[in-house]
């Protein structure tokens, strides 16, 4: 028996990175999984595994969120699993950062977790159960990275916990999960300055980069029904460099 069996999932952003590695993990472990993203040719072929389905989103509209949430739950009857993955990244300084950019970042970054709740939570509440698992950032509880980008992440988690008081009593859990760096498309540029990488590297305590199937296992246990009794947690996974 898998950890999921017979429950419905659905990951934003599911199509690469992180969000395949969820895909891959929550689809072997019994779910019917819906990769839900904006790129079509990625989604394409997650379309081909098993028990995945490939749906377009962009998590910066309300109405694509709202379409999504109603063809989800008429096509196979129920939501179980939201995970909020989807997201963009910016190496620009702060100096650099103008108003497009911030709401750029804050319109899938911020809203997108935000809509994500606001249309699959009353689903979930309808059925009196449901995980909410979001994204966020380590950078979000630590002073790193005066940016944008942090600023997002910081939405998230207060979000999180909000919606976590919020849909409580109705039956829904939602918990946040902090990565720290992981090995993905969007931190390649990391592995091209050996000196940069060495530098992370040293400066965290386990001695590693993360890896998305850390992100994944992390968010299998926070949907399952192992983590029945947690909501409003959050769960760094970043290494111990955090800690520090």
């Amino acid at each position: 028996m898998g950890k999921l069996d017979n429950k419905v999932a659905i990951i934003t952003g599911g199509a690469s990175g992180i969000g395949e590695g969820m895909v891959d993990l929550f689809a072997k472990e019994g779910a019917i999984v819906i990769a839900a993203d904006i790129n079509e040719a990625a989604l394409e072929k997650a379309s081909q595994k098993e028990n995945v389905y490939g749906m377009k989103l962009n998590v910066a509209s309300d109405e694509d969120w709202q379409a999504l949430a109603k063809e989800v739950n008429e096509r196979f009857g129920k939501i179980d699993i939201l995970v909020n993955n989807a997201g963009i990244s910016s190496e620009k300084p702060y100096a650099e950062i103008n108003a497009e950019d911030w709401q750029k970042m804050l319109a899938i970054n911020g809203f997108g977790p935000f809509a994500g709740v606001k249309h699959i939570a009353p689903y979930m509440a309808a059925q009196k159960k449901g995980s909410i698992v979001n994204i966020s950032s380590y950078t979000a509880m630590i002073g790193q990275g005066f940016n944008h980008y942090s600023a997002s992440k910081g939405a998230v988690r207060a979000m999180s916990k909000a919606a976590a008081t919020t849909f409580g009593r109705q039956g829904v859990r939602v918990n946040a999960l902090f990565p720290g760096i992981i090995e993905t498309p969007m931190t390649q540029a990391l592995s091209s300055s050996k000196e940069l990488l060495g530098q992370l590297i040293q400066a965290t305590p386990l001695q590693r980069l993360g890896k998305p199937e850390d992100i994944a296992q992390a968010a299998l246990f926070l949907a399952s029904d192992d983590s029945s009794y947690i909501t409003g947690a959050e769960l760094v996974i970043d290494g111990g460099f955090s800690a520090q």
